[in-house]
């Protein structure tokens, strides 16, 4: 037995409203939504983008992570259940149930529907969000933290965490029975901390990550994605069906992402370097100028 675990006991509801529970997970989502709202904000202001620019994106962006996140655990982790019943993808949000691997796919569509709207290269649009999203994921895998799930394998360490709420350990009666567990949430989260960081550097302080165009994004699918691929062998199984696979869901998603931030890199580093960064921005700048000059003209 672990003496020296720490006992995860926090209560998920943070306070209730007229019978409606208000948890620490959807406050760590608008939490991680806000922080990328004004990430963003500072970005395409020092960009010298228009606000609306940064109102269309968020507006698109948002939409996208939560669609994708909904449907994506839905289809790829209880397709049974959610198939029979389409329906229930929205009657039975309360039930929880969001993926970050769908989240992800989201976001490319509300990116491309975003770039595509506002004059904007695709993959400038994707570097962009590549400089929020680790952050944010962090943020909600806290809010994971918060609700004990996604808990890892028991573990003799002494940072091991043990979660008497956890679905896995309300049978047991007393809690020195209850396992330790990896903290398999915070490893992700600190991972994707370190991800943001380095993604943070090559932006605001390093000029390669604006004259490379996919490095940023690149750097974001690896340093989430790998990171999640190798925390998954630490974590317990989320469905039954995942028993019989040689890897969990979680792996099997995250591979084509890593395969895709290689490729992106390799791409982004072989091309030649951009010389004029602010090209891109000044065409949605002149865009923008003209579909006002345009409301202009119809008053």
């Amino acid at each position: 037995m672990n003496i020296l675990s720490i006992t995860w006991d926090w209560n998920p509801t943070l306070f209730e409203i007229g019978g409606l529970d208000i948890r620490w997970y959807g406050l760590m989502w608008a939490l991680a939504i806000l922080v990328a709202e004004r990430i963003c904000y500072f970005t395409f202001k020092r960009e010298g983008l228009p606000s609306q620019t940064l109102e269309s994106a968020f507006i698109w962006i948002v939409l996208g992570t939560f669609i994708g996140a909904r449907v994506g655990h839905c289809l790829f982790y209880e397709p049974e259940t959610y198939l029979a019943d389409p329906l229930r993808i929205i009657t039975g949000i309360r039930e929880g149930g969001m993926a970050s691997h769908g989240a992800t796919i989201g976001i490319f569509l509300g990116i491309w529907i975003f770039c595509k709207r506002n004059r904007l290269p695709f993959v400038w649009g994707l570097d962009r969000i590549a400089i929020v999203a680790p952050l944010s994921g962090a943020i909600i895998r806290f809010g994971n933290l918060f609700n004990s799930e996604i808990v890892g394998l028991p573990t003799d360490m002494p940072w091991g965490f043990k979660f008497p709420l956890c679905m896995e350990d309300r049978a047991i009666e007393t809690l020195a029975d209850v396992p330790a567990r990896h903290p398999a949430q915070l490893y992700e989260a600190l991972c994707y901390i370190l991800a943001s960081a380095i993604i943070f550097w090559l932006y605001y302080r390093h000029d390669l990550g604006r004259r490379r165009p996919g490095l940023l994004f690149g750097a974001a699918m690896i340093g989430i994605f790998l990171p999640r691929f190798f925390i998954e062998f630490c974590k317990e199984r989320q469905v039954a069906f995942e028993e019989a696979l040689p890897l969990d869901m979680g792996q099997l998603l995250s591979i084509p992402f890593i395969i895709l931030g290689i490729v992106v890199i390799i791409i982004a580093m072989k091309r030649p370097a951009v010389a004029d960064v602010n090209a891109v921005v000044n065409n949605a700048k002149r865009f923008y100028a003209s579909e006002e000059k345009k409301k202009r003209n119809k008053k």
